[in-house]
């Protein structure tokens, strides 16, 4: 799909890292994936994807984490 960012790039499916921060909670999601511009490297995920990411961002807030590494196991 072209990208709605930069309008000069096509997407194509790749893995990209996630970085979510919520009041003093770091979430660095890793290996999820996404379609990726090939121009400007901006990425879109599906929403199913968005919907895990969320979950876990929600997870490592809820515990009290500083700083969370999660690799996503995502077919």
């Amino acid at each position: 799909m072209e990208c709605s960012i930069c309008k000069n790039g096509n997407t194509k499916p790749g893995r990209v890292t996630v970085t979510l921060e919520r009041d003093h909670t770091i979430v660095l999601l890793k290996d999820v994936p996404a379609e990726v511009c090939q121009n400007c490297g901006h990425y879109y995920l599906d929403g199913p994807t968005t919907k895990l990411v969320l979950e876990k961002a929600n997870e490592a807030h809820e515990k009290g984490a500083e700083l969370e590494v999660v690799k996503l196991n995502v077919a």
